[in-house]
C-alpha cells in the first residue's frame, strides 16, 4: 500500500517546517486522515501526488512515487484537490471526460462513453450528463469532480474534503459509494475529511495528524477515537461512546481554550 518515509516539507525555507521527517504507514481500503485546521492534510495529499519538493520517500506497491516521472504517477494515482471552478462552458459529459486523460485520443471511444455514462450512474447523478456544468449547484459540482477523477480507473485516490458541499444524504451515499468502488475496482482511497463521525463510520483505516504536522496516531476507529485524542489534537472535551455496532460515536461538550 502507501508508505510515507521521513516526509520533509516547508512552502519557504526560511519558515519551520509543515513535515519534519513523518512517517505513516497506510492500510489497504479506505484510509482517512484526520486533524485540525493547519495539521498539513491537504499539504501530505500534494506530496503525494508529486505537486511539492520534499525530503523523503514516498512509496505505493513497492513504487518509489519520487523517482518516477509525472506522466508515469497519473497513470497510477488520481486526485482530486480542493477547488472552487464556478463557470466552464462545458457539459457535465465533457467535464468528465476530461478525466480519461491521457487516455483519449482525437476521437472519442464507445468505451470512454461508457466509462463515464457507468461512473454518473454510480454517483446517481446520471440526470446531470447533459447539463452544463457552471448550471448546477456546489454539491452537484463536486460530485462531478468526483467522478472525473474516479472515471480512469486509478490504482490509488487521493481526495481532499470530497463531502464538502454535500448535503446529510449525499455525504453519507458518497462514502457507500466509495465503501463499494474499493470492492469493485481493487483501488485504494486516502481522504481528508472534518467530519470525524463520518470517518469512523467508513475508514478502514484512520491517521491523526496533530496542529504542528506531526503523527499522533493511526489504525481502526475503536483505537484512535478517544477521548484523551479528541483533548490533546482538537483541543475540545467530549464524550465517546460505542453504538450497536460497536463503532465509536463522539458528543462534543466545550472547547477546552482558556477554560
Amino acid at each position: 500500500m502507501l508508505e510515507i518515509k521521513d516526509l520533509s516539507f516547508s512552502y519557504n525555507k526560511h519558515k519551520e517546517n509543515i513535515f519534519e521527517n513523518l512517517s505513516i504507514n497506510f492500510s489497504k481500503g479506505f484510509n482517512v486522515i484526520l486533524g485540525p485546521n493547519g495539521a498539513g492534510k491537504s499539504t501530505l495529499l500534494k506530496a503525494i501526488f508529486g505537486l511539492l519538493k520534499y525530503k523523503g520517500e514516498i512509496y505505493y506497491d513497492n513504487v518509489n512515487l519520487s523517482k518516477i516521472n509525472f506522466n508515469k504517477k497519473t497513470e497510477l494515482i488520481s486526485y482530486l484537490p480542493q477547488m472552487d471552478l464556478n463557470v466552464s462552458p462545458l457539459t457535465v459529459l465533457e467535464m468528465v471526460l476530461l478525466g480519461r486523460l491521457p487516455e483519449l485520443h482525437q476521437k472519442i471511444s464507445d468505451e470512454d462513453i461508457k466509462a463515464v455514462t457507468e461512473i454518473l450512474k454510480a454517483l446517481n447523478i446520471e440526470d446531470l450528463i447533459t447539463k452544463k456544468f457552471s448550471e448546477l449547484s456546489g454539491g452537484q459540482k463536486k460530485m462531478v469532480f468526483i467522478a472525473q477523477t474516479l472515471v480512469r480507473n486509478p490504482k490509488l485516490v487521493l481526495l481532499d474534503e470530497p463531502t464538502n458541499s454535500l448535503d446529510l444524504q449525499k455525504q453519507f451515499e458518497l462514502c457507500q459509494f466509495l465503501q463499494n468502488f474499493i470492492e469493485l475496482k481493487k483501488v485504494e482511497i486516502v481522504t481528508v475529511l472534518h467530519d470525524i463521525n463520518l470517518a469512523i463510520r467508513y475508514a478502514d483505516y484512520i491517521v491523526i495528524l496533530t496542529n504542528d504536522g506531526k503523527l499522533y496516531d493511526s489504525g481502526e476507529a475503536r483505537k484512535v477515537i478517544t477521548e484523551k485524542m479528541l483533548r490533546e489534537v482538537y483541543g475540545v472535551s467530549g464524550n465517546v461512546i460505542l453504538d450497536d455496532e460497536n463503532k465509536p460515536i463522539i458528543s462534543v461538550k466545550k472547547s477546552i481554550r482558556n477554560s
